[in-house]
């Protein structure tokens, strides 16, 4: 029998010991149910979903089917959307809205959304404008005098008011203007109101010039066109909105550069965060 050296037959053995074990490792599979160090990242259109026991997706985070990138959550029984970031691909000028859903699952409708064509305000839900009656509601003189007012904080980005005058035989006019604290009045109307008769006028204009939360001084003035004949002036609704368009969207304020305040409060876009 040829002689073979022990130490030779002892390495082959522990080749073959690694050999299995490496064998055995290649079959293992590593706990994926933790991050204990480092970043995921999912990119080039894929997404991270989660779904619950019955099929419902009630996580999403990546570009949906549509391109836009999103962030979705919603609720598990009947599977609508409870919160949404994004999913605006196909309505232009849209550009990642946040939407909060009722739990309507017939209808389901936003409760809570920012604006989808100006990029300052809220857009629902909608905000009433305090208007108040003065003393001169029922006005005879010929000057212009204020049959409403009021000051209160911009919150979306249209004004809507709806007021209705009655004109003595002389005929009256009506003006209605808005003034931001620090800023320029602005004649969002003026018309006459026709004799002997009810006219009614609403008001649509989009807030140029205004920021959020930026205080507004609204007034509607009325005179009769014939000093000592009543003139009457009610509202009836006043209230901003969401715009519905591109063509609603006001102009935005000028701020300085790298700065934007509200009430009084200055702040750079990182403590705003």
């Amino acid at each position: 029998m040829a002689y073979v050296p022990q130490d030779l037959l002892d390495r082959v053995a522990a080749l073959e010991r690694e050999v299995r074990t490496l064998r055995g490792r290649a079959q293992m599979r590593p706990a994926l149910n933790e991050i204990l160090n480092g970043d995921v990242r999912i990119g080039e259109g894929g997404r991270l979903i989660c779904e619950a026991e019955n099929g419902n997706r009630v996580f999403m985070t990546g570009q949906d089917s549509e391109g836009d990138w999103a962030v979705g959550m919603a609720r598990s029984v009947g599977g609508t959307s409870a919160l949404t970031v994004g999913d605006e691909y196909n309505q232009t000028g849209a550009r990642q809205m946040v939407r909060m859903w009722n739990r309507d699952e017939v209808e389901p409708n936003v409760i809570v959304m920012d604006d989808a064509f100006s990029d300052q305000f809220l857009g629902r839900p909608w905000i009433p404008i305090g208007l108040y009656p003065t003393e001169h509601q029922t006005y005879n003189g010929s000057a212009y005098n204020t049959a409403w007012w009021g000051n209160s904080p911009a919150h979306n980005a249209v004004a809507v008011i709806e007021v209705h005058t009655l004109a003595p035989a002389g005929g009256a006019q009506v003006k209605i203007t808005a003034t931001p604290s620090g800023g320029t009045t602005r004649t969002l109307a003026e018309y006459d109101a026709a004799p002997n008769t009810w006219t009614g006028r609403a008001i649509t204009a989009p807030l140029d010039g205004v920021d959020f939360l930026q205080w507004v001084t609204w007034d509607v003035s009325h005179r009769a066109k014939t000093n000592g004949q009543n003139v009457i002036t009610r509202l009836y609704r006043a209230y901003t909105r969401n715009t519905f368009n591109a063509d609603e969207a006001p102009d935005p304020p000028v701020r300085a550069a790298g700065t934007a305040t509200t009430q009084g409060i200055t702040a750079t876009p990182a403590e705003e965060v």
